[in-house]
C-alpha cells in the first residue's frame, strides 16, 4: 500500500517543485511547518484473490498548507475575509475544502470524472469506495498532542537551547508558534526573569536540553553537560503516572515538552509545577498569541475534532451523504509520542455516542515517518550553526489546491500578501480559503445546479447568510453537538455576528 516515509517524501517534493518561492521561509533564518492531503487510489485492473499480495496505490497530494501564525481576537473580522489561523495543519484542510467543492462540482455538471458518486439521496454524493485521504504534517499537532516526555537516556533533538530562543526544545514538539512574555524576557540576558532564573538555586541551566522525545532520536549534532534529574518530591503519582505511561518502560522521565498552546477558560488548567507535571493532558487549548489572546483551537483539537465530524466542514455536508473522514495521520520526523497522538486525536472523544447516521469517532492510523522536513526550525538550525541572528518563524502561509484555476494563495496577517491598509476589504484583499471566499465558491456551486436537484436541507426555507447555511447542515450540526456536550464542552466558539455576512 503505503510507507510513512514515501507519504513524507512525496509531500516534501510536492512542496520543493509546486509551491512558490514567495511564501516560503528566507533561508538560513526562517523556518515554517507543511501539512498536506493525500489521495489514496488502488490501480485498477489488479487482482486481488491473493490475500497476502501488497495493493498498489496512486499517491496524489490534493491540498498543502504551510504556516506557523494565528491573529489575535482584535484582528478578527465580522466579513469572513480574513484568515484567524494560519497554521499549516488547518492551511491545508482549508484547501482539502477548496478541492471538495471543485470535485462536488465536476460531479454535479457531470463534466469530469469526480472522486465523487450519486448516493441514494436526492442531491447527495458519496465519495468512491476504492478511494480515501491521509493527513501529512511535518510536525506534532500544537496542544495535546505534544504534551511528550523526554528521557534522560536520549540524545538532544537539535544544538542545546541558546538564550536568544533560536531553538527551544520545550517548545518544538508543539510548533508553537509565538514567543511567550517570559521567553521573550529571557531573551534579554539582564532582564530581572533571566537574572532570577541564573541565581536560583536547583534552576536548570536554560542552554541546556533535557532530553528528546519519547520514540525519537536525532542523533548527537553538539554535546553539553548531562541533563539534571527533575524533582518529583512535589508531583502526585497520578501525575506522575500519566507521563510516565507515555515512555518506554524502565525509562527515566525528566521532563516533558512544553505546548503553547493555553487551556481554554473553564478548563482544570495546567498544574504549572516544574518538570514532568507542568501540563494536564486531555485538556482543549487555544494556539498563543502575542499579547492579543487568539480564539484558534489547537491543531491536536481540531484534528480531533475531524476524526468525528469529518473533513469537510459544515457547508459541504449539504451535499454529502456521509462525512469525508482521514484514513491515516502521518509526522514528520519531529519529538513524537504514539501514546499522546492516540490520546489527543481518539481517545478524548472514544465515548462520544448517539451520533447521526453517517458519524462516528474513528480509528484513524497514526504513523511516523523517520524523513525530517529540510525547513522545519530543528533542519535550519542544524544548518545554520553559530551564524548570528535570531532564528525565527516564517510570517507568510502558502495554501495550495488540486484545483485548476489559480490553486495557489500566499496569505501574511490572514490577508493575500502584499495586502495595504487601504486595500483592506477589497475584493483582492481575500485569501481564496477565507470563509467569505469558501462561502462563494460553495454558492456558486449551488447556482450550478438546477433547483429541483438540490438536496432536501437546502429546500427546507430561503437561506441568505453564512450562519444561516451553516445551521441549515441539520444531521452535522447535531453530531457538533454530541461531540461538544459529551466531551468537548469548553470549545471556544466564534459569536453568532462573525457570521452573518452573506
Amino acid at each position: 500500500m503505503w510507507t510513512p516515509d514515501e507519504i513524507a517524501r512525496l509531500c516534501y517534493e510536492h512542496y520543493g517543485s509546486r509551491l512558490p518561492k514567495q511564501g516560503k521561509p528566507e533561508p538560513n533564518r526562517e523556518w515554517t511547518l507543511l501539512a498536506a492531503m493525500v489521495k489514496i487510489q488502488p490501480i485498477a485492473g489488479q487482482a486481488c484473490d491473493c490475500p497476502d499480495k501488497q495493493v498498489q496505490v496512486t499517491k496524489e497530494v490534493v491540498s498543502m498548507g504551510t504556516g506557523t501564525k494565528c491573529i489575535g481576537q482584535s484582528k478578527m473580522s465580522k466579513s469572513g475575509d480574513i484568515l484567524n489561523d494560519s497554521h499549516a495543519e488547518v492551511i491545508a484542510r482549508r484547501s482539502f475544502q477548496r478541492y471538495l467543492l471543485h470535485q462536488l462540482h465536476l460531479a454535479a455538471t457531470l463534466k469530469e470524472d469526480s472522486i465523487f458518486i450519486p448516493g441514494t439521496q436526492r442531491g447527495l454524493w458519496k465519495l468512491r469506495p476504492d478511494l480515501s485521504f491521509l493527513f501529512f504534517s511535518s510536525h506534532t499537532p500544537c496542544g495535546d498532542a505534544s504534551i511528550i516526555p523526554m528521557l534522560e537516556f536520549e540524545d538532544q533533538p537539535c544544538y542545546p537551547v541558546s538564550r536568544d530562543g533560536a531553538h527551544n526544545p520545550s517548545m518544538e514538539a508543539s510548533g508553537n508558534m509565538e514567543a511567550t512574555e517570559d521567553q521573550r524576557k529571557c531573551e534579554d540576558p539582564d532582564s530581572p526573569l533571566t537574572k532570577k532564573m541564573r541565581l536560583e538555586p536547583g534552576t536548570p541551566d536554560r542552554k541546556v536540553t533535557n532530553g528528546v522525545a519519547h520514540h525519537q532520536s536525532f542523533g548527537k549534532q553538539g554535546s553539553g553537560p548531562v541533563p539534571p534529574s527533575v524533582s518529583c518530591s512535589n508531583v502526585t503519582s497520578e501525575e506522575l503516572a500519566t507521563v510516565t505511561g507515555m515512555a518506554p518502560s524502565g525509562a527515566k522521565v525528566v521532563d516533558v515538552y512544553r505546548t503553547g498552546a493555553k487551556c481554554v477558560p473553564g478548563e482544570v488548567g495546567d498544574s504549572g509545577k516544574p518538570g514532568v507535571a507542568y501540563h494536564r493532558v486531555g485538556l482543549l487549548r487555544v494556539k498563543p498569541g502575542r499579547g492579543d489572546r487568539t480564539c484558534s483551537m489547537s491543531c491536536s483539537d481540531k484534528l480531533a475534532r475531524w476524526n468525528v465530524l469529518g473533513c469537510q466542514g459544515s457547508l459541504l455536508m449539504h451535499f454529502l451523504e456521509e462525512p469525508v473522514y482521514l484514513a491515516a495521520v502521518v509526522i514528520g520526523k519531529c519529538p513524537y509520542s504514539q501514546e499522546a497522538m492516540q490520546r489527543a486525536l481518539i481517545r478524548r472523544c472514544q465515548n462520544v455516542s448517539s451520533l447521526p447516521k453517517g458519524f462516528g469517532v474513528q480509528e484513524v492510523k497514526i504513523q511516523q515517518s523517520d524523513l525530517l522536513f529540510e525547513q522545519s526550525r530543528c533542519a535550519v538550525q542544524a544548518k545554520r550553526a553559530d551564524r548570528p541572528g535570531r532564528l525565527v518563524p516564517c510570517g507568510a502561509a502558502i495554501s495550495w489546491s488540486a484545483v485548476p484555476e489559480q490553486p495557489l494563495d500566499v496569505t501574511a496577517n490572514g490577508f493575500p500578501q502584499g495586502t495595504t491598509k487601504k486595500g483592506i476589504r477589497s475584493l483582492q484583499a481575500r485569501s481564496r480559503i477565507s470563509k467569505v471566499e469558501l462561502f462563494r465558491s460553495f454558492q456558486e456551486l449551488l447556482s450550478s445546479i438546477s433547483e429541483d436537484k438540490w438536496p432536501d436541507s437546502l429546500r427546507v426555507r430561503k437561506l441568505e447568510t453564512y450562519q444561516e447555511y451553516k445551521e441549515a447542515a441539520s444531521a452535522y450540526q447535531e453530531a457538533w453537538s454530541a461531540l461538544r456536550k459529551q466531551a468537548f464542552g469548553s470549545w471556544i466558539r466564534n459569536p453568532p455576528d462573525y457570521h452573518q455576512f452573506k
